[in-house]
């Protein structure tokens, strides 16, 4: 079956953002351009591993002065806005990629869905008319700059780590293995 590849170049919006409350949330990946928005599910975890990464290549790349990175966000650029209604999951992420091109001086991001046959499995940013289906999204260092800040904040936005083990603290505490499962 041919995969869809829902490619925005560049997108008018690319952010980071959740569904739900602390402890009970559902994160997303949102693109928004041409008249459509795509939204894709992930882990927390993956958010921020993201953002990570995606700060490491703008820094390799300003490192290596193969292309334009500014350290700064701009204004403009600051989103906090929440996400784009209705959120409608395309898919679930299993993996993710990340290039940068410098020919354009843009970053690249790929989030795949699970791919149905393990033997057919597709290298994130590949061409491949068969596979899993993809969100692909090619964006400027400044735009992957405030994508970071967004996640950053959206990630740190949940519940409270434990002190002790640094599990996520519930409001009305939780069993803590620090305390021999007592109650904190």
């Amino acid at each position: 079956m041919p995969r869809q590849l829902f490619l925005f170049d560049p997108p008018d919006r690319f952010v980071a953002g959740t569904v739900g409350q602390p402890g009970d949330r559902t994160f997303y990946l949102q693109a928004t351009g041409g008249g459509r928005t795509v939204s894709v599910a992930l882990e927390k975890v993956q958010v921020q591993v993201l953002a990570d990464r995606l700060g490491q290549l703008l820094e390799e790349v300003r490192r290596r002065g193969v292309g334009e990175v500014p350290a700064g966000v701009p204004r403009e650029l600051e989103d906090t806005a929440p996400l784009d209604a209705p959120v409608e999951e395309e898919f679930r992420v299993s993996t993710m990629g990340l290039a940068w091109d410098g020919e354009d001086d843009r970053v690249v991001v790929e989030a795949l869905a699970p791919s149905q046959d393990e033997e057919a499995e597709v290298e994130p940013l590949s061409d491949a008319e068969e596979g899993p289906d993809a969100l692909r999204v090619r964006i400027s260092a400044q735009a992957a700059r405030a994508f970071i800040k967004r996640a950053e904040r959206v990630v740190a936005a949940g519940r409270p780590p434990c002190p002790l083990c640094a599990l996520p603290l519930d409001p009305e505490g939780h069993v803590c293995p620090r305390q021999n499962g007592h109650r904190r």
